[in-house]
């Protein structure tokens, strides 16, 4: 059996599963399309929060991450777990308190204001619309490559799947679903990083493989892919200098941090157990699940790294043997080819392929002198693609590799239908029964919620066509948006009793609008123009501040506005003040 028949028939089973489970799932009222009946165990809502929480930056994205940038990818991986701490520990068990469906209704009803419950809304939105993209640019790529075909039909087919399990099941089905995803998309993960460690270290064990010498050597593997990145005139894999400036490493740790705790369609995960004391007990188990994959992701990015280098250059580099022939180019590379994510050019008429750092000048001229090579030529390399091509890299078996497309699928899908589901929420609950039509029967206002989830998949469809950057860039802007605007005003509604409407609501807007003003100046792609106000590079950041980490200084002025504004209004009403208190009040056993 070739291995695109063994890919479809392993996915296709997979989603036969999140359909089935849709189906018996069915959400047939408000209660379980929002937040499945209130009746999850903690043990499986953990197990359906990590699904929804690692998304495929996580599982796609961030080892390639950490493959290309080394030491600086770590931020990512820094800021996305300290993130869901911050979340377990300073909002979950007090928003699943105040008994609310979404984190919009909370805002509203907190701060007695269905302007801040619209403001909410329209933070969630930009926040959430951001992130799917990345999300629907995850599961673009492992359809194209399972189905070879361009990333445009792999991203529509994965829009159709998505549609049929989120829109039917609501978030009864979609909790269930993700307990599914969870399952395929850790062992898709862990199964390949097993094998590839054994291979090239001896070790069960990824996490103790990266510290590990090589396969009958005396050499590290770190210290072996330092060199080898030297020798190709990259940065140390391991440098902390020649990457993100302390202060945007910093900066970037921050805002996914900050960010992370203040994702509503995570949060949401909490408002779905029976009991307060239940969300703890999710939070942890939901820890427990997400270290698993996390622990494992550095192992795969330089590993993915070592394995693609040694397949391009399989002997001393400048050498005859050190060249790749265009006729023996490996399977894997010709079915990337077809995806357009990864593209070679014979700039030299040699008929082999070299790979180097040709952005270093000195570097470039020495290659071009001693060995004849003309330039880098792999032109496309896109980093999305590395934890899924490395199975095919590393020469594991076919089911290996159908196993690790499933993860990558689930992983984008189980997060897709969260925000999808957050998005439909915030639209069809918070502005139309919250704002413009609070008599809508329930029956119709399931319609609508239906109906705004398959209008938000088509619209995060087109811009995934499109995105800004690759899946973790993008994801990371997202997160940018919720770190400046969601996430002070959760903290300050919760911690501090005489916050107002009017602090809370001004520093929503500054928070989102400074942040999105940044994003918009260097990013440039929420005009649909395709181009910026200014080049996205170090020397025009303000302050050499990168957009990607902005969030964090977007919440800075999200606090100062609110601040300032609440000593300048009157307090908020006594009894606002009372339910406060109430809401940090320990008591475990209150069922709402």
């Amino acid at each position: 059996m070739d291995q695109q028949t063994l890919s479809l028939l392993v996915v296709g089973a997979t989603f036969a599963l999140y359909i089935g489970i849709a189906i018996w799932a069915r959400a047939g009222s408000t209660s379980e399309f929002y937040v499945a009946g209130r009746g999850v165990n903690p043990i499986a809502n953990g197990m359906a929060t990590a699904a929804d929480w690692m998304s495929a930056a996580s599982f796609i994205s961030m080892a390639g991450l950490i493959a290309f940038l080394g030491f600086t990818g770590g931020a990512y991986l820094m800021g996305w777990t300290g993130g869901y701490v911050l979340m377990a520990l300073l909002l979950a068990p007090y928003l699943r308190k105040f008994g609310k469906f979404t984190v919009p209704e909370f805002i509203g009803d907190r701060f007695y204001s269905k302007v801040a419950r619209v403001v909410a809304v329209i933070s969630l939105l930009a926040m959430s619309i951001t992130y799917v993209i990345g999300q629907m640019r995850g599961v673009g790529i492992a359809f194209s490559n399972i189905l070879e075909v361009p990333l445009a039909i792999g991203l529509i087919s994965g829009m159709a799947v998505v549609f049929i399990y989120a829109v039917l099941g609501g978030m009864k089905g979609i909790t269930y679903t993700q307990i599914a995803q969870y399952v395929i998309m850790i062992f898709a993960y862990t199964v390949p990083a097993v094998f590839i460690s054994l291979t090239l270290t001896g070790q069960v064990f990824p996490q103790i493989g990266l510290g590990s010498t090589l396969q009958g050597q005396d050499t590290y593997l770190l210290e072996a892919l330092d060199q080898t990145m030297v020798d190709l005139g990259f940065t140390m894999y391991t440098a902390t200098e020649g990457g993100m400036s302390m202060l945007n490493m910093f900066l970037l740790t921050m805002a996914l941090m900050i960010g992370t705790a203040g994702l509503p369609h995570v949060i949401i995960r909490f408002f779905t157990v029976p009991r307060v004391r239940d969300a703890r007990k999710s939070a942890g188990w939901a820890l427990v699940f997400i270290g698993i994959l996390y622990t494992t992701a550095p192992a795969v990015g330089a590993m993915a790294i070592w394995n693609l280098v040694n397949t391009v250059h399989p002997g001393e580099i400048g050498t005859e043997e050190g060249h790749l022939a265009y006729e023996d180019k490996p399977a894997w590379m010709e079915r990337w080819e077809q995806t357009g994510l990864l593209a070679f050019e014979d700039k030299n008429e040699d008929g082999r392929m070299q790979y180097y750092n040709d952005a270093n000048e000195e570097f470039a001229a020495m290659a071009e002198e001693e060995y004849g090579w003309e330039g880098s030529e792999i032109v496309t390399l896109d980093r999305d693609i590395m934890v899924l091509a490395n199975p095919e890299i590393a020469g594991l078996p076919g089911w290996v590799i159908a196993l690790v497309a499933a993860g990558g699928i689930a992983a984008a899908l189980s997060t897709a239908a969260g925000l999808l589901l957050a998005i439909s929420s915030a639209i069809s609950h918070d502005l139309l029964k919250g704002v413009f039509m609070p008599r809508i029967s329930e029956r119709n206002e399931l319609l609508a919620g239906r109906i705004a989830m398959a209008g938000a998949i088509l619209f995060a469809g087109y811009l995934g066509l499109n995105p800004p950057g690759f899946a973790a860039e993008v994801v990371a802007l997202a997160f940018g948006l919720a770190a400046a605007s969601l996430f002070p005003t959760l903290m300050m509604g919760i911690f501090m009793k005489k916050m107002n409407k009017e602090g809370a609501i001004a520093g929503m807007l500054v928070g989102l609008v400074t942040t999105l003003l940044y994003i918009f100046t260097y990013k440039g792609w929420f005009f649909f123009s395709g181009t910026a106000m200014l080049p996205d590079t170090e020397e025009y950041w303000l302050f050499g501040v990168n957009p990607t980490g902005f969030g964090a200084i977007g919440a800075v002025f999200n606090f100062v506005a609110a601040y300032i504004v609440m000593k300048l209004t009157k307090e908020p009403p006594q009894h606002i003040q009372e339910l406060v208190e109430s809401v940090r009040v320990p008591r475990t056993d209150n069922p709402s």
